[in-house]
């Protein structure tokens, strides 16, 4: 009798544990469109600004900055995480920009490792100039969790996102990007449950 019993408790188990599965893929795959809805959005141009921060990481994101500052949205600009050995005439070489129309006015921060790192390194920086507001460079698919630890880190600065969105066809018809945008999503999630240490670890062990 015990064992004819344990089968059908097993058996109940197992089905609310699918259950359960299948209410949670549900639910991650709505809040998948939305968030890629919401990212694919393209942000307004931005106000001038007293600073311009750029998350190094994506493809795009240093040109635009450089970009941003030339066209003198900002007076500065601070890079956040620039590996080590890298110069700001290597950058400049990569974005097509002669280095003497940077010299003065961009700063290399090279201790941010996540973007965690990156809005504290660019509280520092802030801080240190006085700046009351700020223009976030990053990846379409980064924006929304960046913002989030600016916001924390800077509540009383003025943030302006500019996103930049990938080269080539619009990232809805790109496999290529989904499971770019698919791991992004599922940081933000940990990063709204607070699970900020999981994706510090998680982001440390990608390649920069």
């Amino acid at each position: 009798m015990r064992g004819r019993d344990r089968r059908p408790a097993a058996s109940l188990l197992l089905r609310r544990t699918a259950l359960i599965l299948a209410v949670l893929a549900v639910a991650w795959a709505a809040g998948f469109g939305w968030f890629l809805g919401r990212i694919l959005i393209p942000t307004d141009p931005p106000l001038p600004a007293d600073g311009i921060v750029v998350l190094t990481g994506g493809a795009g994101r240093i040109k635009e900055a450089f970009h941003l500052l030339l066209s003198d949205a900002a007076p500065r600009l601070l890079i956040s995480g620039v590996a080590p050995g890298t110069r700001l005439s290597d950058l400049a070489r990569l974005a097509s920009i002669p280095p003497e129309r940077l010299v003065g006015r961009v700063v290399l921060g090279r201790s941010a490792a996540t973007t965690d790192g990156n809005a504290r390194e660019a509280a520092a920086w802030a801080h240190a100039h006085g700046l009351a507001s700020l223009i976030v460079v990053t990846s379409f698919y980064h924006m929304p969790r960046a913002l989030a630890d600016f916001r924390a880190t800077l509540p009383n600065v003025r943030l302006e996102p500019v996103s930049v969105p990938p080269p080539g066809p619009p990232p809805v018809w790109r496999p290529d990007l989904w499971r770019v945008v698919a791991g992004e999503y599922t940081h933000w999630l940990a990063a709204k449950a607070g699970l900020g240490f999981m994706i510090a670890l998680w982001e440390r062990g990608e390649p920069a």
